[in-house]
């Protein structure tokens, strides 16, 4: 994908989102870091053109839920979330770039847990490349990708990476 297709892929996610929740109880976006936290303040901006939608956006650190995180103590940083609105009650939009074994969602949903119960948990990704290893799926999906468990999916992005694009990367094996 490059920019321009990761932009409709994010307006058509955010259309998605809108037709769900429309102007109903409170909704939020949580981006998991880092990418994901680009793509919520995208997603937002996208809302928010909309006339009455104001939405809040935070950034989840799922780091200290991982799994796995007793085995790479040494090789992860903890930045910490930045969540500054209420998840009780509202309806939280969890945001990732990339969907595979659904283990980082499976953190990310325990990390907003513990931050309070909200009334509804939904899942947005920009690619959705298969390989569950959990009962997780997507809610509003920006491509799906038929990918090897080898393969590899880069998403980069402009504050991050400086350039908008997604790199499918195939296996030799």
């Amino acid at each position: 994908m490059d920019e321009r297709a990761i932009e409709g892929a994010l307006a058509r996610m955010a259309s998605g989102i809108v037709r769900r929740f429309g102007s109903g109880e409170p909704l939020g976006l949580i981006g998991i870091r880092t990418r994901g936290e680009f793509l919520a303040r995208r997603l937002q901006a996208a809302l928010e053109k909309r006339p009455k939608m104001k939405i809040p956006v935070g950034a989840l650190d799922i780091t200290v839920y991982r799994d796995d995180f007793d085995a790479l103590q040494e090789e992860i940083k903890v930045r910490g979330s930045q969540i500054e609105f209420d998840v009780r009650g509202r309806r939280i939009v969890l945001v990732d770039d990339v969907l595979f074994t659904g283990r980082s969602v499976r953190a990310a949903i325990d990390a907003v847990m513990d931050l309070g119960r909200p009334s509804s948990i939904a899942l947005a990704v920009l690619i959705d490349r298969g390989h569950r290893e959990l009962p997780i799926r997507a809610d509003f999906v920006g491509r799906t990708v038929k990918t090897g468990r080898r393969d590899e999916v880069q998403v980069n992005l402009r504050e991050v990476d400086t350039i908008d694009r997604v790199i499918l990367t195939r296996s030799v094996d």
